[in-house]
C-alpha cells in the first residue's frame, strides 16, 4: 500500500508550532532566534524533498529538537579544528605547520585584547615602525644590520626581487628553480615582481665562472636559493655564498639568498642534521636573507629578511611593503617566539618544534608500549595493534631526505580489506577532535612523534 504524499506532508510540523515547544527554548537560547528559524526552514525544505523522492518522512523526523540541535552544533564548528597530528610530519603544511609555544600564545591574546604600540612611538608620541621592536631583536639573533618583517616567505622573495632588481635581471644556478607547495615557483615570482631570469649552469653542475659570464649592465642581483625540499647527489657542483659575495663585491652586485626555512640556531648540537643559519650567511657577507617563521625557527606564519640596512630600508619604503605585511598578532607571536631564542638552554623544552624534533625514538616507543594494551582490548576483534618502528619527517620542505626514528601504533585489518581501514581511519577523522594518522603497507600507522596529549587521544580511539 502507497502512503499519499500530501498526508505525510501534512506532518511536517510548522515553524510556529516547533519554536513553542518546550524543547527548544534551550536552542533558542543557545544559538538565537534568527538562526534557529532558518536552520527549521532548511530541516522542512528537506523533509519535503526526501517525501518526494522516497514517499516517506526522513528519520529525524521523530525528534526535531534534536536534529536541530545537531545540525546547529555542527554548523557552528570552528573551520580550524584543533586534530591528533599522527601522520609522523611534524611541520605538516595542511595542519598548520609550527605549534606556538605558550609564550606566543599569550603574546598573541594580549595583542588582541587591548590596543598595543604597533606604529606608536612612546618616546616621540608619535608614528613608529612596526617592524622597529623585531629587527633588533632579529639584529641580534643573526648578526644583520636591519630586518624587515612580512607574511610568509614567498613575499619575502617577492618584497626583494621587485625592490631591488624590477627592470633588470637576476643571476640564478639552474639547479635552484625550485618550486614548493602550491605551485609556487622562482621564475615565476621573477616575473610577477618585473624581473628578467638569467639561468647559469646546469641541473647538477654551476660554477662561479658560470655567474661570471653571465653578468652584465643589467644585472641587479647575484641570487642563491637554498633547495631545502630536495636533494641532488652524484656528480655535482655548486658555488658557494662566500664565493658568490667575492664575485659580487669585485663586480659591486648585491648577493641575496632565500633561505626557505632557515633555523636560528644549530641544529647538530641537538642531534638533528645541520642547516644552514642566516648568522652563517650574514658572516659571509650577503646583502639579504629570507626565511619563514612557522618553520625550523618553529613561530607564527611570516616572512623574515635580514640584512644590509641601506637594502632593508629599500623594501620598507616599497609600495608592496603594505601590501604584505604582518599584523599585530604575527607580530606579538613572532616576537615572544624570538625571545625564546635569548635563553638558548631551554630552547629544546619550551619552543614545541623543536621539542618534537628532538624526541628519542626510546621516548616514543615507550609512549607507545603504554597504550598498546588498552587499544588491543578496544579494537583486538577487528585488527592486529602493534608497536613498529616507525621513520618520521619534518616536513614543509625541511630537510626532505633525513627521517627520524620513532615508533608508531598500527592496525592490520584482520580481514585483510582495505576498506575496513579506510572505514576506521574515517572513522577517527569524524572524531570530535579528528585522529589523523596514515595508510601503508596495509596498515593504518598512528605515528607518536607529535603526540604530548596522551589521555585526549585515549579518550577518543577508547570511546
Amino acid at each position: 500500500m502507497t502512503t499519499d504524499p500530501r498526508s505525510l506532508y501534512s506532518l511536517i510540523p510548522s515553524t510556529d508550532r516547533l519554536l513553542n515547544a518546550g524543547e527548544f527554548a534551550g536552542l533558542l537560547a543557545d544559538f538565537g532566534h534568527t538562526r534557529v528559524v532558518a536552520t527549521l526552514r532548511q530541516m522542512q525544505d528537506d523533509a519535503r524533498e526526501h517525501i518526494r523522492q522516497h514517499q516517506s518522512l526522513p528519520d529525524w523526523c521523530a525528534d526535531w529538537a534534536g536534529a536541530l540541535g545537531c545540525r546547529l552544533a555542527s554548523a557552528r564548528q570552528s573551520a580550524l579544528r584543533p586534530v591528533f597530528n599522527l601522520t609522523g610530519t611534524v611541520l605538516h603544511t595542511n595542519l598548520g605547520r609550527a605549534i606556538q609555544p605558550q609564550e606566543a600564545v599569550e603574546a598573541v591574546s594580549q595583542a588582541m585584547a587591548s590596543p598595543v604600540t604597533l606604529e606608536y612611538s612612546l618616546e616621540g608620541a608619535g608614528r613608529g615602525h612596526r617592524d622597529q621592536a623585531l629587527a633588533a631583536l632579529l639584529c641580534e639573533l643573526t648578526g644583520a644590520e636591519d630586518a624587515c618583517i612580512v607574511n610568509n616567505n614567498a613575499a619575502a622573495v617577492l618584497l626583494m626581487l621587485a625592490a631591488c632588481a624590477s627592470g633588470q635581471e637576476v643571476v640564478v644556478s639552474r639547479g635552484e628553480l625550485v618550486e614548493i607547495g602550491g605551485a609556487f615557483r622562482i621564475p615565476d615570482v621573477m616575473r610577477q615582481a618585473g624581473c628578467q631570469l638569467r639561468e647559469v649552469g646546469t641541473t647538477n653542475r654551476t660554477h662561479l665562472k658560470d655567474y661570471q659570464a653571465a653578468v652584465n649592465d643589467q644585472t641587479a642581483l647575484l641570487m642563491k636559493v637554498h633547495t631545502s625540499n630536495y636533494h641532488i647527489e652524484g656528480f655535482t657542483k655548486s658555488v658557494s655564498e662566500q664565493e658568490l659575495v667575492t664575485l659580487g663585491d669585485t663586480l659591486g652586485i648585491p648577493v641575496i639568498t632565500d633561505l626557505g626555512s632557515g633555523s636560528l640556531v644549530d641544529l647538530s648540537q641537538y642531534g638533528l642534521p645541520a642547516e644552514p643559519m642566516p648568522r652563517q650567511l650574514i658572516a659571509a657577507g650577503v646583502s639579504l636573507v629570507s626565511f619563514s617563521g612557522d618553520k625550523l625557527l618553529g613561530g607564527p606564519q611570516a616572512g623574515i629578511i635580514v640584512g644590509k640596512k641601506a637594502l632593508i630600508e629599500r623594501l620598507q619604503q616599497h609600495p608592496l611593503k603594505r601590501a604584505l605585511r604582518a599584523d599585530k598578532m604575527t607580530l606579538a607571536a613572532l616576537e615572544a617566539t624570538l625571545r625564546l631564542y635569548q635563553h638558548p638552554e631551554t630552547l629544546a623544552e619550551r619552543l614545541p618544534t623543536l621539542r618534537l624534533l628532538t624526541r628519542s625514538a626510546e621516548d616514543i616507543r615507550a609512549q607507545a608500549e603504554r597504550l598498546l594494551a588498552p587499544l588491543q582490548a578496544r579494537y583486538g576483534a577487528d585488527f592486529l595493534v602493534a608497536v613498529e618502528p616507525c621513520l618520521s619527517q619534518i616536513g614543509s620542505g625541511s630537510l626532505p631526505v633525513d627521517r627520524l626514528p620513532g615508533a608508531a601504533l598500527t592496525f592490520t585489518p584482520r580481514d585483510g580489506r582495505g576498506s575496513t581501514l579506510e572505514a576506521l581511519a574515517n572513522g577517527w577523522r569524524a572524531a570530535l577532535v579528528p585522529v589523523i594518522g596514515h595508510i601503508s603497507d596495509g596498515r593504518l600507522w598512528l605515528d607518536l612523534r607529535c603526540l604530548e596529549d596522551e589521555a585526549g587521544l585515549m579518550e577518543i580511539l577508547l570511546s
